[in-house]
């Protein structure tokens, strides 16, 4: 007896629902990410639009920003990928109303408006905190690292420069009288009325990088004139390796993305790479974010805790962070603005918790001492332990689930607008999930 199987016709018509919205479940993350985007202030926006009066119809920018913020959401940042998405994902052709920008669309509508998109995780926090979603009686800051959109092998060191401009000046040399050998035996042979004058291939490439070194060069020198100390009287012990206001050798510049650095990311390896900072809330809410090309944490501290201010509109209570954000500026700062900091003033070593210290606090106690005897408290260790829980799954998130581990843009004001608006996404998300948001 043959087998029977259910209907199936690759060329049977079909009748879709004559509306959008029935295309998908009706507690589908679009909706909400539609009625949410639908309520924010796009002025900042639009008011590009309207000032022009001339050129095709552009595609609605409010459309544009929830394409965006849903592929930053779900952890599709590529342009080409989000205009794949418009014409083979039910979810973004609902989103979209069957709008199919293409990915040079998508890219430049990112690219012209990032700083107006960055400017959107403000508000979508906010959203956030009428949610009840920000308490701000603890946060916690910590910083990943992201690559960047360059290579290391890219990158030359300033020392490895001034011998490779040498090197390089050496060799057109060469090859310009090379090449006036051989116009002097062409004209010889054929005669003056050859032009002479195209540059050989070889010529070409090395000028083209002795400039590119040299623009790196100079820009090298300024930065280390910019950071120079100012003289303040007579320097006393061993004179300086290099002068001030000189690099040092070591001192690299990647050719790709200047402004970003090798730093060491979380598996010990050298990459050409980013420092991604953001402090969270309780509810895994990021609520403050930025990107530095520093490698350590410890000069974000006070900045971050300002954004948060800035951002909330309210002081946080108490801030938690690792060994990378110790500094006793930092703590008697924080002290200061009467925010508890509980700040690892060393690695923090796993395993059973050392015996409480008991009695009245000794005379003499160094800084690092009283901040180390404050984390051996049960009350102190037990707060301290909750840092991870704020941190580590929203890194977690970010970078594994979603796959953000590099950035697509390049440039330091580019890469910290791709961060907000994926900080954006992942916020997006955590209050879709609280189910405490209901559009007005």
């Amino acid at each position: 007896m043959d087998k029977t199987y259910r209907p199936y016709d690759p060329d049977q018509l079909l009748l879709l629902p004559p509306a959008l919205q029935d295309w998908l479940p009706a507690d589908h993350v679009v909706f909400f990410l539609a009625d949410l985007v639908d309520q924010l202030d796009l002025t900042a926006i639009t008011r590009v639009y309207e000032q022009e009066s001339r050129g095709y119809p552009p595609y609605h920018p409010r459309m544009m920003v929830k394409l965006l913020l849903y592929g930053y959401a779900i952890g599709v940042a590529s342009s080409r990928r989000l205009a794949q998405r418009c014409q083979e994902d039910v979810a973004v052709r609902v989103l979209t109303a069957n709008n199919t920008p293409d990915f040079r669309t998508i890219s430049d509508f990112r690219k012209r408006h990032l700083a107006a998109l960055e400017a959107l995780f403000v508000q979508i926090l906010r959203c956030c905190q009428r949610a009840g979603l920000v308490q701000l009686g603890t946060i916690a800051l910590d910083g990943t690292k992201v690559r960047a959109n360059a290579s290391k092998h890219k990158a030359m060191s300033y020392g490895r420069m001034r011998t490779e401009v040498a090197r390089l000046e050496a060799e057109v040399q060469a090859l310009l009288a090379h090449a006036e050998r051989v116009d002097a035996a062409e004209d010889a042979q054929h005669g003056p009325l050859r032009r002479g004058d195209e540059l050989p291939a070889e010529l070409a490439r090395r000028t083209t990088r002795l400039q590119t070194i040299r623009t790196a060069m100079t820009a090298l020198e300024a930065e280390a004139q910019a950071t120079a100390p100012a003289a303040a009287g007579p320097r006393r012990g061993r004179p300086p390796k290099t002068p001030p206001g000189t690099p040092a050798p070591t001192t690299q510049r990647n050719f790709t993305d200047p402004d970003s650095r090798i730093m060491v990311d979380g598996d010990k390896a050298f990459v050409q790479a980013y420092n991604a900072q953001a402090a969270m809330e309780a509810h895994q809410i990021i609520v403050a974010c930025t990107v530095t090309n520093q490698a350590s944490d410890a000069p974000h501290c006070l900045p971050l805790v300002a954004a948060v201010r800035r951002n909330t509109r309210r002081r946080p209570r108490r801030v938690l962070a690792d060994a990378g954000y110790w500094s006793e500026s930092n703590v008697t700062t924080l002290q200061r603005k009467k925010i508890e900091p509980l700040i690892a003033p060393g690695k923090v070593k796993h395993g059973p918790v050392p015996p409480a210290p008991r009695g009245r606090i000794p005379q003499g106690l160094s800084l690092r001492d009283r901040m180390r005897r404050t984390l051996t408290t049960k009350r102190g260790h037990a707060l301290y332990a909750r840092r991870k829980v704020f941190t580590e799954p929203v890194f977690g998130l970010l970078k594994r689930a979603r796959g953000f581990r590099q950035f697509l843009l390049r440039g330091l004001a580019k890469v910290r607008g791709e961060w907000a608006l994926m900080c954006t996404g992942h916020n997006l998300l955590t209050l879709f999930r609280s189910g405490r948001w209901a559009p007005t």
